[in-house]
């Protein structure tokens, strides 16, 4: 999972970013630090593979990973190149869905790009230069499919579709705020549009309201008001607090986030509601070797899980041994499982669950 960090410069986008990450990407109380995507793995917290860790004490433990990407504020006028419009807008079209950090809270100290603090002209001036760049995009597939429409007439419904997009677009609408048949969301293809993106909104707030939001935060309750009407998720984050929690070790960041009355870290929040977002899950595999986690499509068939072990895996696919994590762990041993006849053996067309954990047999 690729999740790219948006904002306007000077809303905590980069401070947030090394919180989350550690990486330490500049941060400055100037426009255009952020430069170049910078870009942190970090791994993805999951108390069900420490727990299969104690149970094989394995050579290697490896927990399924997210990519954050800090790319660089944009300005008003950055569909057109406009301060560093343009790489802003390619660097998007590489992440899954965009996190778009607001600022939520006032402060003297820190600037603000347009001189006021207002999350929901910022929202705006970003929603509207990702609509300019989207429309541009689809004129030239629009003239190149008409073009190609001489001599294949079965290309009349992929125009069709392509005119819808850029009418809503030119509604001030994103793409992804339109409706689609599904025989529409087949001819997408390779049509990266990029408010066709998941967005997940981030409130930067102030640290004294890191652990809840004050009902009389004006700013956070306009965000809050637009997230709801665009069916979008949003969450509450001091950049600031995040920034401090990546500093301590496990102990301290518990007792830390005790004392704020804080029970989850912003990471962990981002990190279950990107899965959320994008419809993914997690399988385990489990022995004295390695521990691993390994993240899918919600709805994903086991021969295609077994792909992202390796690609002889689903080729050679002939059945998967699952028993579901709660149940392993009730037993206390996968042999405990299988005695009670836990350890399932599934085929082609079973579903891999969240959870499972699995072990698969093939022959190529």
């Amino acid at each position: 999972m690729r999740l790219g960090i948006i904002g306007l410069p000077n809303v905590g986008k980069s401070t947030l970013f090394n919180a989350l990450t550690g990486v330490g990407a500049p941060s400055a109380n100037y426009p255009f630090c952020t430069i170049d995507p910078n870009v942190g793995v970090v791994a993805v917290p999951d108390t069900r593979l420490d727990a299969l860790a104690e149970m094989y004490s394995p050579e290697k433990y490896t927990p399924a990973v997210i990519e954050f990407v800090d790319i660089a504020g944009l300005v008003r006028g950055a569909s057109k190149g406009e301060g560093l419009g343009n790489k802003f807008l390619g660097h998007i079209r590489d992440v899954d869905a965009v996190v778009h950090v607001l600022r939520c809270f006032e402060d003297a100290d820190i600037v603000h790009v347009d001189g006021s603090v207002d999350p929901i002209r910022d929202m705006e001036t970003i929603n509207l230069e990702l609509i300019f760049s989207d429309i541009e995009h689809i004129e030239r597939r629009i003239d190149k499919v008409k073009k190609m429409l001489k001599g294949d007439k079965s290309l009349q419904s992929t125009v069709d579709l392509y005119e819808k997009i850029k009418a809503g677009l030119e509604e001030g609408l994103p793409a992804r705020g339109l409706s689609y048949t599904e025989a529409e969301l087949d001819l997408f293809g390779d049509l990266d549009l990029l408010t066709m993106k998941p967005v997940i909104y981030v409130a930067n707030v102030s640290e004294d309201e890191a652990a809840a939001v004050s009902p009389d935060n004006e700013l956070f309750n306009a965000v809050a008001k637009r997230a709801a009407e665009e069916n979008a998720e949003l969450i509450p984050v001091c950049a600031g607090i995040e920034a401090e929690i990546a500093e301590l070790d496990a102990e301290e960041k518990a007792m830390f986030l005790e004392d704020l009355g804080i029970t989850e870290s912003g990471l962990d929040r981002l990190i279950k509601t990107g899965y959320a977002t994008l419809g993914l899950i997690s399988y385990l595999t489990g022995g004295p070797k390695e521990v691993r986690a390994w993240t899918i499509k919600k709805g994903t068939k086991a021969p295609q899980a077994a792909g992202k072990i390796h690609s002889d895996f689903e080729r050679g696919f002939i059945r998967a041994s699952i028993v579901s994590f709660d149940d392993l762990m009730a037993c206390g041993s996968m042999n405990a499982a299988k005695e009670k006849g836990l350890l399932r053996s599934e085929g082609k067309e079973y579903v891999i669950a969240d959870g499972d954990v699995v072990e698969f047999l093939f022959n190529v």
